[in-house]
């Protein structure tokens, strides 16, 4: 994958924990400068989740163009590699300067970073791995690891089930450990840089308060609806998809598992829990971002003219 040049300006980076106001912002920015955004938001490439993962309004996509948001069915997995090459497609055809702009870590290490060029896991390999995860929550991975891919093994967080059933898969399909194919990483899509790199470093408290607020908002704007209709195709918690915050407390209440305001409360302390791992991933791993604190006394066009005035232009 070969590195882009930006004829039309150096990429804007925007990442931030959940519900921090990093759409807003990158609106603001957009709207300044005549800029369009891309999604870097690994639960807003799908579909039926609109209110649920708070992706941008109809309105907001008229106003601004946008690119990579609900485009992918609920039913389909979808890869930190399958979104660098869509991005990939999109700075190669668009004919404005971009706002990458998502809470997804991941997706703007791979991008800033690089990424190796992994196979695509078959789907059988897919649906065993998901069977292995949901019946030992990880043990048979590390097992499985341990054996045969000690290296990677080292490298993984053993307390994350998704992490380890990644390792497993690439081992299965390739029989080669992901930290060998990572050895081989190629240059980045958008080196550091070429970018103005903004990550969003807010309260905690204000985010909480903000948090709760904005699940209340989103129960009253169809977050339900959003949740019957995907009930009605079959809710599969297996899925990637199915990871939407809220997602499964609001599915519990609808089967009659739970009062509503048990489902608010408990999805509503998983998304805090969320957001704290965010900001700890952000801390470690984004340390030569630009560091933006925002609130509700923040002037977001003042920001945004802020950062436009640091960001070069051809």
């Amino acid at each position: 994958m070969n590195t882009i040049t930006y004829p039309h300006g150096n990429p804007i980076l925007i990442c931030g924990p959940t519900a921090s106001g990093k759409s807003a912002l990158g609106i603001e920015i957009a709207r300044k400068s005549g800029r369009c955004i891309i999604n870097a938001d690994a639960l807003q490439v799908y579909d039926t989740w609109r209110v649920l993962t708070a992706r941008p309004s109809e309105t907001d996509e008229q106003a601004v163009p946008h690119h990579l948001y609900g485009h992918i069915p609920l039913s389909q997995t979808y890869s930190v590699g399958a979104w660098l090459r869509e991005v990939t497609k999109v700075l190669e055809t668009i004919d404005c300067p971009v706002i990458i702009l998502g809470g997804t870590g991941l997706y703007f290490s791979a991008l800033t970073s690089g990424l190796a060029e992994i196979p695509e896991t078959p789907d059988h390999i897919r649906t065993t791995g998901n069977e292995i995860r949901s019946a030992s929550y990880g043990v048979e991975f590390i097992r499985y690891l341990s054996k045969h891919d000690p290296e990677t093994l080292s490298k993984t967080d053993k307390d994350n089930p998704m992490r380890l059933q990644r390792a497993w898969e690439v081992h299965q399909a390739t029989g080669r450990g992901l930290a060998s194919w990572q050895k081989d990483t190629p240059p980045p899509l958008v080196p550091l840089m070429s970018a103005n790199a903004v990550v969003l470093n807010s309260n905690p408290d204000w985010l909480n308060a903000r948090i709760a607020q904005r699940f209340d908002n989103m129960v009253a704007e169809g977050a339900l609806d959003e949740c019957r209709t995907v009930m009605q195709g079959g809710w599969e918690p297996s899925l990637p998809s199915s990871r939407a915050l809220g997602a499964r407390e609001l599915v519990a209440y609808l089967r009659d598992d739970c009062t509503l305001n048990e489902a608010k409360e408990s999805a509503t302390i998983a998304t805090r829990q969320f957001a704290k791992r965010q900001r700890s991933w952000f801390r470690n791993k984004m340390q030569g971002w630009q560091q933006v604190s925002l609130d509700d006394q923040t002037d977001i066009s003042a920001l945004a003219g802020s950062i436009l005035s640091r960001t070069d232009v051809s």
